[in-house]
């Protein structure tokens, strides 16, 4: 069996790369990586020649060239859910401290630290009704996006008294089954805007969400609402937000992608990107990340890729040889890979196809070895962008 080498970026929690055996070469001065493991590191897939695949232990993955892996038949993972409970608890932390101006009232207590107990007390009862907030309970949450993390924000709002409404325009039925009854799912996206007292946005970061929070969607907003961004600062135009706490459309923006120009708003409560930082998400992102890397090294098998389609084949005993064939979803690759490995007396013993419309990606398992012409052959076509081979009897 093939040795494999992965190279990690950042820290990756150790209960994730325990999984890896003596299979596997791993760490962060791994050169010529078959497989990465990363959390917030630019990676630039291009600069990696054995590259197969990259594992994002986290759910965003803005910060790897999506469009070169494609182009290098690069299979690219994340880690969906495994921070998500830790982002929706810490949405709600933040919003709690603007409506009850948490933050300015730590500040005040700070400045009295020289005073004595009685003149401290007498500055506390004089001063307390400067920070009078108001209660999350009654007021309407809107929640954008109704993923892993959008979803456990609105309910989350529901089992805090709040009347929310929920909006995806591509909602995935897993995760809507999620949602509480007591969430209404808005049929449009204005449905949210005209009643949100309170926004949360929690769509994924790419060149269509660019800017998706912008000047004409927070005008839809009612007068002096809270914003909330715990998704990516790139969905946020930063202009238009500034320009809505100046206008008083908006009362506060709070987010976990501080800038030099928010951090100088009064109205606007930073935290440093802490969303996923808990030790219970680093690890169950770490883990999940490993196992995707481990078993698309081992057989192939993909599972929560952006980039890729869904494939899973365990093979077989007789199984000699396994045929990874990654193409363009163009007609007849189906035809031409087994015609091909046919006609030179190859039994396949099995063929599973997988598309996400861009990427056809091909399992073929043969019972006998595959010799380097042929793979030349298929690589030869212009439809195919990469292939692999895996062997399981040496």
């Amino acid at each position: 069996m093939e040795k494999y080498r992965i190279k990690t970026f950042n820290k990756i929690a150790a209960e994730g790369l325990s999984m890896f055996d003596e299979r596997f070469t791993v760490g962060p001065d791994v050169e010529d990586p078959h497989g990465i493991i990363v959390r917030s590191a630019k990676i630039d897939t291009e600069k990696f020649p054995s590259l197969y695949a990259v594992a994002r232990a986290g759910a965003g993955v803005d910060n790897i060239t999506l469009e070169k892996a494609n182009a290098k038949g690069i299979c690219v993972f994340n880690a969906p859910g495994a921070n998500a409970n830790a982002v929706a608890e810490l949405v709600f932390v933040m919003a709690g401290i603007g409506a009850r101006n948490i933050h300015l009232a730590i500040d005040f207590c700070k400045t009295l630290a020289s005073l004595s107990d009685k003149d401290l007390a007498g500055q506390v009862e004089e001063n307390k009704s400067r920070f009078k907030g108001f209660e999350l309970a009654g007021k309407t949450l809107g929640v954008i996006g109704l993923g892993q993390v959008g979803v456990r924000v609105a309910n989350g709002g529901a089992r805090r008294q709040m009347r929310t409404i929920g909006f995806d325009p591509f909602p995935a039925l897993e995760n809507i089954h999620m949602l509480s009854p007591d969430v209404t799912l808005a049929r449009s996206l204005k449905e949210v805007l005209r009643h949100a007292d309170i926004l949360s946005v929690h769509v994924p970061s790419n060149e269509k969400t660019k800017g998706f929070v912008n000047s004409d969607l927070l005008a839809q907003l009612p007068k002096g609402a809270m914003l909330i961004n715990f998704c990516r600062k790139q969905v946020f135009d930063e202009e238009a937000v500034l320009s809505a706490l100046d206008s008083g459309r908006l009362s506060s923006y709070i987010t976990d992608f501080p800038t030099s120009a928010t951090i100088k708003n009064p109205k606007v409560i930073a935290s440093p990107h802490l969303g996923a930082s808990t030790e219970e998400s680093e690890e169950q992102s770490a883990v999940m990340a490993v196992k995707e890397i481990i078993a698309y090294m081992e057989h192939g098998t993909i599972i929560h890729s952006v980039n890729f389609p869904l494939a899973e084949s365990i093979p077989g005993d007789s199984v000699h040889t396994r045929l990874i064939m990654i193409n363009r979803d163009t007609p007849g690759m189906i035809g031409f890979a087994s015609q091909t490995i046919g006609s030179h007396g190859i039994n396949i013993v099995s063929y599973l196809n997988e598309s996400n419309g861009a990427i056809g990606y091909n399992i073929i398992d043969c019972e006998n070895p595959i010799p380097a012409h042929v793979i030349d052959h298929i690589e030869a076509h212009e439809g195919v962008i990469r292939t692999r081979t895996i062997n399981y009897q040496i």
